[in-house]
């Protein structure tokens, strides 16, 4: 599997799974759960090298969000809320990607 073949699968299910954590159907241990799963995964990828492009960028970003972040402080702040659900919206619909993301491979 080529990166971007991992990110392109991986993004709708993040983007899917923070909105869900958003609107409380989802408990942030279980994306927090999830975070560490994708992790995994990205380890057989075996890519090296800096993020290609902005879809990658801003998944990343929103991954580094959910382990940088408590829950209640992704849902509580507003400035944090509202960038975490722009990018859940960039990673379903493209489009623009929201000011600030940057995204790194780990």
């Amino acid at each position: 599997m080529t990166p971007n073949q991992f990110i392109d699968n991986k993004a709708p299910q993040l983007a899917h799974y923070g909105k869900a954590m958003l609107s409380g159907k989802l408990d942030f241990n279980e994306i927090h759960l999830y975070l560490w799963d994708t992790l995994e995964e990205w380890q057989q990828v075996n890519a090296q090298g800096d993020a290609q492009s902005d879809m990658e960028r801003v998944f990343w970003h929103l991954l580094h969000t959910i382990d940088s972040w408590p829950g209640y402080m992704i849902r509580g702040n507003q400035a944090l809320r509202k960038q975490f659900d722009q990018c859940c919206d960039y990673l379903y619909l493209g489009g623009t990607p929201p000011i600030g993301c940057i995204g790194i491979r780990p």
